[in-house]
Protein backbone atom coordinates (compact mmCIF):
# COMPACT_ATOMS: atom_id res chain seq x y z
CA UNK A 1 0.00 0.00 0.00
CA UNK A 2 2.95 2.06 0.26
CA UNK A 3 4.53 2.09 -3.35
CA UNK A 4 5.09 5.33 -5.38
CA UNK A 5 3.00 6.66 -7.81
CA UNK A 6 3.81 5.87 -11.43
CA UNK A 7 5.66 8.87 -12.87
CA UNK A 8 3.21 9.26 -15.90
CA UNK A 9 0.51 9.72 -13.41
CA UNK A 10 -0.78 12.25 -11.41
CA UNK A 11 -1.20 12.10 -7.69
CA UNK A 12 -3.97 13.66 -6.11
CA UNK A 13 -4.72 13.87 -2.66
CA UNK A 14 -6.98 12.04 -0.80
CA UNK A 15 -8.19 11.14 2.91
CA UNK A 16 -10.69 9.86 5.27
CA UNK A 17 -13.83 12.50 6.82
CA UNK A 18 -12.01 12.91 10.07
CA UNK A 19 -8.09 13.34 8.16
CA UNK A 20 -6.73 10.29 9.91
CA UNK A 21 -6.14 8.53 7.03
CA UNK A 22 -4.42 10.22 4.00
CA UNK A 23 -2.97 9.57 1.18
CA UNK A 24 -2.37 10.11 -2.40
CA UNK A 25 -3.96 8.02 -4.93
CA UNK A 26 -2.79 8.50 -9.15
CA UNK A 27 -6.09 6.95 -11.17
CA UNK A 28 -5.55 4.68 -13.98
CA UNK A 29 -8.14 5.96 -16.27
CA UNK A 30 -8.95 9.23 -14.93
CA UNK A 31 -12.64 9.66 -13.54
CA UNK A 32 -13.80 7.48 -16.83
CA UNK A 33 -13.72 4.52 -14.28
CA UNK A 34 -16.56 5.80 -12.01
CA UNK A 35 -18.85 3.39 -10.95
CA UNK A 36 -20.50 1.75 -8.36
CA UNK A 37 -21.99 -2.09 -7.34
CA UNK A 38 -25.19 -3.60 -6.65
CA UNK A 39 -23.67 -6.65 -4.46
CA UNK A 40 -24.75 -6.86 -1.00
CA UNK A 41 -21.74 -4.57 0.44
CA UNK A 42 -21.36 -2.08 -1.95
CA UNK A 43 -25.70 -1.57 -1.96
CA UNK A 44 -25.02 -0.74 1.49
CA UNK A 45 -21.34 1.27 1.72
CA UNK A 46 -23.35 3.26 -1.39
CA UNK A 47 -19.76 5.00 -3.01
CA UNK A 48 -18.75 5.81 -6.00
CA UNK A 49 -15.05 3.83 -7.31
CA UNK A 50 -12.76 4.80 -9.24
CA UNK A 51 -9.65 2.95 -10.61
CA UNK A 52 -6.39 3.15 -9.41
CA UNK A 53 -3.42 0.10 -9.87
CA UNK A 54 -2.01 -1.08 -6.34
CA UNK A 55 1.26 0.79 -6.71
CA UNK A 56 -0.26 4.33 -7.48
CA UNK A 57 -1.62 4.60 -3.99
CA UNK A 58 0.16 5.65 -1.23
CA UNK A 59 -0.75 5.82 2.40
CA UNK A 60 0.90 8.91 3.95
CA UNK A 61 -0.89 8.99 7.37
CA UNK A 62 -2.98 6.78 9.30
CA UNK A 63 -1.98 3.22 8.00
CA UNK A 64 -2.61 1.96 11.56
CA UNK A 65 -5.55 3.21 11.52
CA UNK A 66 -7.14 1.63 8.34
CA UNK A 67 -9.10 -1.78 8.91
CA UNK A 68 -9.81 -4.53 6.73
CA UNK A 69 -13.21 -5.58 5.76
CA UNK A 70 -13.54 -8.84 4.23
CA UNK A 71 -16.96 -11.00 3.62
CA UNK A 72 -17.66 -14.30 1.45
CA UNK A 73 -15.06 -15.28 -1.06
CA UNK A 74 -12.72 -13.29 1.39
CA UNK A 75 -10.39 -12.09 -1.51
CA UNK A 76 -11.16 -8.27 -1.68
CA UNK A 77 -10.13 -5.89 0.65
CA UNK A 78 -12.02 -3.32 1.42
CA UNK A 79 -10.51 -0.78 3.54
CA UNK A 80 -11.67 2.36 5.97
CA UNK A 81 -11.00 4.64 9.00
CA UNK A 82 -11.49 2.62 12.35
CA UNK A 83 -11.90 6.67 13.51
CA UNK A 84 -14.88 8.11 11.34
CA UNK A 85 -15.80 4.88 9.77
CA UNK A 86 -14.98 5.73 5.88
CA UNK A 87 -14.48 3.77 3.47
CA UNK A 88 -11.42 4.47 1.55
CA UNK A 89 -10.48 1.77 -0.80
CA UNK A 90 -10.56 -1.53 -1.59
CA UNK A 91 -8.19 -3.88 -3.65
CA UNK A 92 -10.78 -5.66 -6.11
CA UNK A 93 -11.42 -9.41 -6.63
CA UNK A 94 -12.55 -8.94 -9.62
CA UNK A 95 -9.11 -7.03 -10.59
CA UNK A 96 -7.05 -8.28 -7.77
CA UNK A 97 -3.96 -5.64 -9.36
CA UNK A 98 -6.50 -2.46 -9.01
CA UNK A 99 -7.90 -1.07 -6.09
CA UNK A 100 -11.31 0.60 -6.48
CA UNK A 101 -11.41 4.53 -4.55
CA UNK A 102 -14.19 6.21 -2.56
CA UNK A 103 -14.66 9.72 -4.90
CA UNK A 104 -15.76 11.27 -1.71
CA UNK A 105 -12.11 11.07 -0.34
CA UNK A 106 -10.40 12.26 -3.11
CA UNK A 107 -9.84 16.28 -2.56
CA UNK A 108 -11.88 17.94 -4.67
CA UNK A 109 -13.97 15.33 -5.55
CA UNK A 110 -17.59 14.11 -5.15
CA UNK A 111 -20.22 11.69 -6.03
CA UNK A 112 -22.69 14.43 -7.05
CA UNK A 113 -20.09 15.69 -9.94
CA UNK A 114 -21.21 12.74 -12.08
CA UNK A 115 -24.55 13.10 -13.54
CA UNK A 116 -24.73 9.52 -14.14
CA UNK A 117 -22.73 6.45 -12.81
CA UNK A 118 -23.26 2.89 -14.12
CA UNK A 119 -23.79 0.30 -11.48
CA UNK A 120 -22.18 -2.68 -11.92
CA UNK A 121 -23.95 -5.83 -11.57
CA UNK A 122 -22.31 -7.59 -8.73
CA UNK A 123 -25.06 -9.94 -7.05
CA UNK A 124 -23.43 -12.84 -9.05
CA UNK A 125 -19.72 -11.44 -9.27
CA UNK A 126 -18.21 -11.80 -12.55
CA UNK A 127 -15.68 -14.55 -11.46
CA UNK A 128 -19.27 -16.33 -10.63
CA UNK A 129 -20.49 -15.46 -13.86
CA UNK A 130 -20.69 -18.57 -16.63
CA UNK A 131 -17.93 -16.83 -18.91
CA UNK A 132 -17.19 -14.01 -16.55
CA UNK A 133 -17.05 -10.35 -17.60
CA UNK A 134 -18.31 -6.98 -16.09
CA UNK A 135 -22.85 -6.76 -17.04
CA UNK A 136 -24.03 -3.43 -16.41
CA UNK A 137 -27.29 -3.43 -14.04
CA UNK A 138 -28.53 0.44 -14.13
CA UNK A 139 -27.24 3.56 -13.96
CA UNK A 140 -28.09 5.91 -11.29
CA UNK A 141 -28.29 9.62 -11.93
CA UNK A 142 -28.02 12.48 -9.81
CA UNK A 143 -29.98 15.72 -11.75
CA UNK A 144 -29.27 18.92 -8.99
CA UNK A 145 -31.97 20.95 -7.98
CA UNK A 146 -32.09 24.50 -9.30
CA UNK A 147 -33.50 26.21 -6.24
CA UNK A 148 -30.85 24.50 -3.49
CA UNK A 149 -27.67 25.81 -2.92
CA UNK A 150 -25.04 23.71 -5.15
Amino acid sequence: MTAQPSPDRTARSAACHCGTVRFTVALSDGVRTAKRCNCSYCRMRGAVAVSANLEDIKVLQGEDALTLYQFNTREAKHYFCSKCGIYTFHQRRSSPDQYGVNVACIEGMSPFDFAEIPVSEGRTHPKDRPGGGAVIAGWLRYEPNPQADN
